[in-house]
């Protein structure tokens, strides 16, 4: 109930702060060739609703001190630079050796909010989005080595079905929720087991995401002001 009036009274509020209904995702080809460049790209929005914010708006400028990151199949991290274009910023790299690419994005740098007036407290939002990018290779990418906090592993990817892993600094998070988005409005939600898992079918060949959330019920402040909780975020996105 408490999402739900969160998302409500989001809806109805201006300025920036309206933006954070959406969430941030990573748009990449699953699968990548051996020297050949391949572009990442950076969204903000409601996918379910049809909604991808313009870069240049207010909405899309309260999120964009992100960083985007890209892992190579020996370990090593490099950060990837991004350029704005119309609605979405871009980066690209270059596959030089086979095996599993781990492309992900966080940020940790937005303002504090101050939802007590809906019942939902004053908290920080973290984001975080993850896609998986093989080259000759079949392997998973274990995301919690590079990064703490709400992590979404992909498992499996074919062209019938996902199987995803949810960690929460490292261990598997239970009983958390998770919501399929696909166009039109279509959404379902579903719940991670004891091994933080969850898994859906793709009926139809078009874009998914899913989203997770989860409260770190520890105060703190931050940029001088104080918080009650962390709410963080995390998506993953699969391309037909």
């Amino acid at each position: 109930m408490k999402k739900i009036i969160l998302l409500l009274a989001i809806a109805f509020l201006s300025g920036s702060n309206s933006a954070f209904a959406h969430y941030l995702w990573v748009e990449t080809s699953a699968k990548g060739n051996l020297n050949e460049p391949q572009e990442v790209r950076v969204y903000y929005g409601e996918y379910a609703y049809g909604v991808v914010e313009e870069v240049a708006g207010d909405a899309f400028k309260g999120v964009s001190d992100f960083k985007l990151w890209l892992v190579d199949p020996a370990g090593k991290k490099y950060a990837l630079e991004t350029k704005a274009g119309a609605d979405h910023y871009s980066a690209e790299f270059t596959p030089t050796q086979d095996g599993v690419y781990l492309v992900y994005l966080e940020n940790q740098n937005i303002e504090v909010l101050d939802y007590t007036e809906y019942d939902f407290g004053i908290f920080r939002p973290v984001y975080k989005t993850f896609k998986q990018v093989n080259v000759n290779a079949e392997q998973t990418a274990d995301s919690s080595k590079f990064t703490e906090g709400l992590v979404i592993n992909q498992i499996e990817n074919t062209a019938d079905s996902v199987k995803l892993q949810v960690l929460y600094n490292g261990a598997p998070l239970e009983k958390a929720e998770a919501t399929i988005s696909m166009l039109d409005l279509w959404t379902k939600k579903v719940t991670t087991d004891e091994n933080g898992m969850i898994s859906y079918t793709k009926p139809f060949e078009t874009k998914y995401i899913v989203e997770v959330t989860h409260n770190e019920n520890t105060p703190g402040s931050y940029n001088d002001v104080d918080y009650q909780f962390i709410w963080h975020c995390a998506t993953y996105t699969s391309l037909p």
